[in-house]
């Protein structure tokens, strides 16, 4: 079995934030397939964080971690508490508007008032 703790640790340092950490935990809980399903992302990227090679958007990972297995939450204006993960999720629904739906019309609007889509903080 992979020590997911120990490769982050390593790539990391002694000052690994805790959601990396926190990763690397459910890896080591489950797998890290089932990991990456769950903040619908691919193992590939799940590993790469955790060996401080991704060369994406950490904090969009930070949030989808948070989110999912952190119990952080967002105060979004239409729906209310939501998790930190499901917020990401309706702001990437919402960059491409769709009148098929009154929910995505709605969360479209929210979505592009909302402080956190703006990059405020909220």
């Amino acid at each position: 079995m992979t020590a997911f703790t120990d490769i982050a640790r390593a790539a990391w340092g002694p000052d690994a934030p805790e959601w990396v950490m926190r990763l690397a935990e459910e890896c080591e809980k489950s797998s890290q397939n089932k990991v990456a399903k769950q903040i619908k992302r691919s193992a590939a990227l799940v590993s790469n964080v955790l060996r401080g090679k991704y060369g994406g958007d950490l904090v969009a990972v930070e949030d989808l971690v948070r989110g999912a297995f952190m119990a952080e939450t967002i105060d979004c204006p239409a729906l209310g508490p939501i998790p930190k993960h499901e917020c990401r999720d309706w702001r990437g629904k919402a960059a491409k508007f769709s009148a098929h739906n009154a929910l995505r019309v709605q969360m479209f609007r929210a979505c592009n008032r909302c402080p956190v889509h703006n990059g405020e903080d909220q």
